[in-house]
């Protein structure tokens, strides 16, 4: 006998088969509580396609009209009153199919390996046979880069990923930012050679004259 869950999701797989009613959005998990005297439905739904982006709210709205009306035409949740929750994976949503790994194309991931190991990298591409990462230095738990191999792209076939972990980042530099960062490096080896404070050698003049 199917669960609540099963049953539920039996329900919206419909909605979400329906281009016109998904908004563009899929279906990615449900689960049913109980609150009380009230069922509390969740469900997760994420971009259909592949790509990287957030998902809009619009859609997001107009996905949980859709829902509602499904729910209330089917006996799937009996007379019991529910509350339904409509909302999108966060960050804390563990990457476990290639779509979501394709969606997470350029964030830093630790990817959890079937060895037990860990490697931690930012996610440059994705094809069907697994994910393509650019080896960060950061310290993780299990299997951290050499310091050799920072930097490297460095293919991870599926078969070797258990699931992909998104790291939260508060500010990623941006190439103008970088490159500010290049010009203070080049600035700092000069001010560290003889000689090389600015206004130094005028002072000097300006000494020797008096």
């Amino acid at each position: 006998m199917p669960s609540l869950d099963e049953t539920v999701t039996g329900v919206l797989q419909a909605v979400f088969a329906d281009e016109r009613r998904s908004a563009g959005l899929a279906l990615e998990e449900v689960a049913v509580s109980t609150a009380g005297r009230r069922r509390v439905v969740r469900v997760v739904v994420d971009l259909a396609g592949d790509e990287p982006g957030e998902v809009d709210l619009e859609a997001v709205s107009a996905v949980s009209a859709a829902v509602s009306e499904a729910l209330d035409s089917s006996s799937a949740l009996g007379d019991a009153p529910y509350t339904l929750e409509v909302t999108s994976p966060g960050v804390e949503r563990p990457l476990t199919t290639p779509r979501h790994w394709s969606r997470a194309r350029g964030r830093l991931v630790r990817a959890v390996l079937a060895d037990g190991g860990a490697l931690l990298g930012r996610v440059e591409s994705v094809d069907a046979d697994g994910v393509l990462l650019r080896l960060e230095p950061q310290p993780v738990k299990g299997r951290p880069p050499r310091a050799k191999d920072v930097g490297v792209a460095l293919p991870v076939p599926f078969a070797e990923l258990v699931r992909g972990e998104v790291q939260v980042e508060f500010r990623r530099p941006t190439g103008d930012e970088e490159r500010a960062g290049e010009l203070d490096d080049e600035l700092d080896d000069e001010l560290d050679e003889p000689g090389g404070e600015p206004g130094a050698q005028d002072d000097a003049g300006r000494e020797g004259e008096r």
